[in-house]
């Protein structure tokens, strides 16, 4: 087994549309060489048929060079079992998994612990690690409680994940511009 770097965090943020998953996938595949193995963790739940669809294309658009696997609620779990197996691995996105902790009823919380977690997790595993997350605090707060604490929250998550990573960019209209 050959000895691996310290764990590269890289966070990639942005609006809906902003070509975020473009870039964290071309920044994933300029990775390594040949035989850097690719892991993408989708953590999107097929939850209507646009959303197959979607699912359908995003897989075709990675054809065969990444492993996936899908996690809708245990993230954490899942990168420990996977951290030390892959060189690169793709996690796509933080959003849509805060999204599912909130209708699994968990608590602020207890997400802000699971990310912990997932932190502490990549650190130690040395694989270079891609966060695709979304920046949802730009537009007017919301007038309910329920999209003032997702975006609270997302926002909270998006601080601890970014205060741990090596570099941030942030996409807009298909540009990167790099943060941190």
């Amino acid at each position: 087994m050959h000895h691996k770097k310290d764990a590269d965090m890289i966070l990639i943020t942005g609006g809906a549309r902003s070509g975020k998953s473009s870039f964290a996938l071309g920044m994933a595949r300029a990775t390594g060489g040949g035989v850097t193995k690719r892991a993408f963790v989708a953590t999107a739940k097929a939850t209507d048929d646009e959303m197959i669809k979607r699912i359908e294309n995003h897989k075709a658009q990675r054809k065969g060079e990444f492993d996936t696997f899908e996690e809708h609620e245990y993230l954490a779990g899942l990168l420990e079992s996977i951290a030390y197996i892959y060189d690169v691995i793709l996690i796509d996105c933080v959003t849509l998994f805060i999204n599912n902790l909130m209708f699994y009823g968990k608590a602020d919380e207890e997400i802000a612990d699971h990310f912990d977690s997932v932190i502490k997790i990549i650190k130690g595993a040395g694989a270079k690690v891609i966060i695709v997350t979304n920046e949802v605090g730009l537009g007017i707060v919301p007038d309910n409680p329920l999209a003032r604490r997702f975006i609270d929250l997302q926002g909270k998550v998006n601080q601890q994940l970014a205060a741990s990573c090596s570099e941030v960019f942030l996409m807009t209209s298909g540009i990167p511009v790099k943060i941190k």
